[in-house]
């Protein structure tokens, strides 16, 4: 059990670290090839993709002893949620993203199911204990 979330904990976090990557590399325009984007905006959009890079970092740092660390997770993935709230109200507002921030929101809002996972785990190693 511990294995498996440790597994799909350190695929998953490839997905924001990739996209973080990009979004500090390209910058907002990398949404809207040949858009116009204002300076703050971008200067915005790459600083939040600075701050899922240090999200990932964190959760790596956790994942060898995942069962010690609950709050830690619990508080990556309070972010995350957030985050998802963040996309949803966008996308109630203004109007849908594109294809892959709709699918990053729904990550991000079914982040706390890895919680009731982590909890099991955290059972489990008290258990042995």
């Amino acid at each position: 059990m511990k294995l498996g979330l440790q597994i799909v904990l350190g695929l998953f976090s490839l997905i924001p670290l990739a996209f973080a990557v990009m979004g500090m590399a390209n910058g907002a325009a990398g949404l809207d090839p040949g858009g116009s984007i204002a300076a703050a905006v971008d200067n915005q959009f790459r600083y939040l993709s600075g701050m899922y890079v240090v999200v990932t970092l964190l959760l790596w740092s956790i994942i060898p002893k995942i069962e010690t660390h609950f709050r830690t997770a619990a508080i990556i993935c309070a972010a995350l949620f957030v985050g998802g709230i963040g996309r949803y109200l966008s996308q109630m507002v203004v109007g849908p993203g594109t294809e892959t921030q709709l699918s990053g929101m729904y990550i991000e809002l079914g982040s706390p199911l890895l919680l009731v996972w982590l909890w099991f785990v955290v059972r489990q190693a008290k258990a042995k204990a």
